[in-house]
């Protein structure tokens, strides 16, 4: 009789070598691995190898960075998404699409279920499990971390480490890194260790091998650099003329971010399981293109309508954070920005100087900026009548007039 398959999220790390092995000695169950190519580069080297010496019976290693691009990264910018005023969801947008590969790869596989090794205490778990939710219903999610069994076999990495070694598990483990980091095409991150103290200062000299993607802004170059962003509808098509596919702009836009140190965040942010945590982000190409886009829309989109996006970017960030990328709602929200897109098209000029993102021009032609009427000379067109503006000041001060002349007659 053949024994149940069970897709495993697999990062070659630890916690997942391990969950591996338990997985296949408790349930008696045939293991597939899969590893989702987000842009991890290295850290994807051997992976094959480990997990077949580990247990599994296949990995899927898929290449998902096109996709990841064009169909995550790409939409959540359109609605300029930004979780808490200050994270670019790097990690948040990468789980959805993730849990839909391993959805898809345990129907192709007949399995009964997907699992994964994130923590009772993140968001990574609930990310997961609401996509799964939505694209696959009939499948089990098994979380060992949220297990007691599992829980009581491995109370501590010392146990885990010791579990490897007897079973001969190829796993590395290190306290030269006190931290916890997850990389993909639009950021890295690191969290826990020393981390943990939100006192620790991540930016001072002696900690400077931490960062991967990003130099040092002090020691960024001191000339500036001008580089040119073409937008269509909404999304970033070429860099200095040149077009390119999402990738290809998020790759090179990486390159260049992280040669001026553009795009660190240290922050102390709020997990959708209850609790504080604190993060610290790389971000290079994705702070660009989110400074870019801002300054596309300033030119293109009309204000009402842009006042009317923007009051949705709290909701919108939220959603994404907290796991609700297949939602009803995300997606209603996604058509109102598709719309609200339609004519962010033209070319964004950028300098960047030592972490900065700076502004330093941008054109359109369907842009709504019109020289003649917001020129402070003659107005050609005579298009605005500056004494238009006595009777408008004087309507949007009537309601003022009255309540003050209440509040005057209560004192009185």
């Amino acid at each position: 009789m053949a024994k149940p398959k069970i897709v495993l999220a697999y990062s070659g790390g630890l916690d997942t070598s391990i969950i591996l092995k338990w997985l296949k000695e408790t349930y008696d169950a045939e293991i597939i691995a899969f590893t989702a190519d987000i842009g991890q580069r290295d850290e994807l080297d051997g992976l094959e190898e480990k997990a077949l010496a580990t247990g599994a019976s296949k990995i899927y290693i898929d290449d998902l960075q096109d996709e990841f691009a064009k169909d995550f990264i790409y939409p959540m910018f359109q609605a300029g998404a930004l979780y808490e005023g200050q994270y670019l969801l790097g990690t948040s947008i990468a789980r959805p699409l993730i849990a839909k590969r391993m959805v898809e790869i345990a129907r192709r596989e007949g399995a009964i279920a997907i699992a994964h090794g994130a923590t009772g205490k993140g968001n990574d778990q609930v990310r997961f499990e609401l996509t799964a939710a939505a694209l696959a219903p009939e499948l089990e999610v098994i979380a060992p971390w949220r297990l007691d069994a599992f829980r009581e076999t491995f109370p501590g990495r010392a146990e885990m480490i010791a579990y490897a070694e007897k079973h001969g598990i190829p796993v590395t483990a290190s306290a030269s890194k006190p931290y916890s980091t997850d990389r993909n095409l639009l950021h890295i991150s690191f969290e826990s260790g020393m981390l943990e103290d939100p006192w620790f200062d991540p930016s001072a000299t002696s900690n400077k091998e931490m960062f991967v993607l990003s130099v040092d802004p002090e020691d960024a170059p001191d000339q500036a650099e001008y580089i040119e962003l073409n937008f269509e509808k909404g999304n970033c098509v070429g860099i200095n003329g040149d077009l390119m596919t999402p990738l290809h702009i998020m790759d090179k836009l990486n390159e260049l971010g992280g040669k001026h140190g553009i795009g660190r965040v240290d922050m102390v942010e709020n997990r959708f399981v209850g609790m504080k945590s604190r993060g610290v982000y790389e971000t290079p190409g994705g702070t660009i293109l989110f400074s870019a886009h801002r300054k596309m829309e300033s030119l293109t989109m009309d204000r009402e309508v842009m006042s009317l996006r923007d009051s949705l970017i709290s909701r919108y960030s939220t959603l994404v954070y907290n796991g609700f990328w297949f939602a009803p709602e995300r997606l209603a929200l996604q058509a109102l920005v598709n719309e609200s897109q339609k004519n962010v098209s033209g070319t964004v000029r950028l300098k960047l100087y030592k972490g900065n993102v700076i502004g330093a021009g941008v054109q359109s032609p369907v842009s709504l900026y019109n020289p003649n009427i917001a020129t402070m000379e003659a107005d050609p067109t005579q298009a605005y009548n500056q004494g238009d503006a006595t009777g408008f000041i004087r309507l949007n001060a009537l309601r003022l007039k009255v309540s003050s002349g209440v509040e005057q007659s209560a004192k009185s």
